[in-house]
């Protein structure tokens, strides 16, 4: 069963070209706790950011502290903490020495992933995009939980892509066991997992005041989520100029004026990392959604849903928004990870 009435865009003052600044703008966070997974790099850093200069504290976990405490360090209202998503003994270890603090938790933004690697597994044989982008954030907001439940009103955000329109979660075989692994359908359906989370977790959090969203940021070159793609050093040297240079509306124009010779309606945008980052905060702070929730985020606005055999480059297949689904997908969660959340 789809939940599609709440799964329509709203009035939002926002777009694709938004910047996180814009989104921030008037925002105050000061009292709050936040925890973003993928927090030191790309658009995880830029959410850092934008959520410390805000007021609020943020713990960023990562798998490398050497790594990100050169970035972390100089952030104001900034500490780092230490977690592996494949390791389940990292998760359990990292949640529960933020349970100990007794602090709240306002905001859980899991922006941590991968993309395309060959195939690997953890511990547990889990296949490592399953691992990392959906079965460790499913273990990590499981065990913070209850800090969630604290905050009275938290939310959760978790990071999906344009991918979970490719195919959804394989639910007779999702660890490749008994089919050859394709990375990028794997990948898809990773994210198309992390949809579906977002609408179990919403469903059974919004009685204590957890609300979960999950966002498609847009393409943003250069974050190193590709760093399994080949010539991925050309492709870092394009993106800066991309990016950092802020030549991706030149890019962009291009594609529009090709579109429009073609007579076509959609083309790709790129988008800066501030861009990129919009979406994730828009989820996580905009007042517009205070009573809503389980919905599909895209270019600052809800996306709409469309059907499972469109070839449009935007919108939210029904596959990820699927009630029944993501009671599968929470179950299937709960099998992998040997982990229930106490709601």
């Amino acid at each position: 069963m789809l939940q599609t009435s709440r799964q329509k865009p709203i009035d939002s003052p926002f777009n694709n070209t938004t910047t996180a600044e814009k989104v921030m703008k008037g925002i105050d966070l000061r009292g709050k706790n936040a925890i973003v997974t993928g927090g030191y790099s790309g658009i995880g850093l830029k959410v850092t950011e934008m959520l410390t200069n805000a007021g609020a504290h943020v713990i960023v976990p990562a798998r490398t502290v050497a790594k990100a405490l050169p970035v972390v360090e100089h952030l104001k209202n900034a500490e780092l903490g230490l977690l592996d998503l494949m390791d389940p003994d990292s998760i359990d270890r990292f949640a529960k020495g933020f349970l100990a603090s007794n602090r709240q938790l306002d905001l859980l933004i899991e922006c941590a992933g991968i993309m395309f690697p060959p195939l690997k597994r953890d511990r547990r044989g889990n296949e490592s995009q399953l691992s990392t982008n959906f079965l460790g954030h499913f273990q990590l907001t499981a065990k913070l939980y209850p800090a969630l439940k604290k905050a009275g009103h938290a939310r959760v955000v978790l990071m999906s892509s344009r991918a979970q329109g490719w195919n959804g979660v394989d639910f007779n075989d999702p660890n490749f066991t008994h089919h050859q692994y394709d990375a990028r359908s794997a990948y898809a359906q990773s994210k198309a997992a992390d949809a579906l989370f977002a609408v179990g977790l919403d469903k059974r959090g919004q009685k204590d005041g957890v609300r979960a969203f999950a966002v498609h940021p847009g393409l943003v070159p250069g974050t190193g989520l590709n760093r399994y793609v080949r010539h991925e050093p050309l492709k870092r040297a394009s993106s800066f100029a991309l990016n950092q240079l802020e030549l991706t509306h030149i890019i962009n124009a291009g594609h529009s004026l090709k579109a429009r010779f073609h007579r076509q309606e959609e083309y790709d945008y790129f988008k800066t990392v501030s861009q990129g980052a919009a979406s994730t905060l828009w989820a996580a702070t905009s007042r517009q959604l205070n009573d809503l929730g389980g919905v599909f985020i895209e270019d600052c606005n809800i996306s709409h849903v469309v059907a499972a055999n469109s070839h449009s480059k935007f919108g939210v297949r029904p596959w990820s928004i699927d009630d029944q689904d993501a009671d599968r997908i929470w179950q299937l969660g709960e099998k992998l990870t040997g982990t229930n959340f106490n709601i």
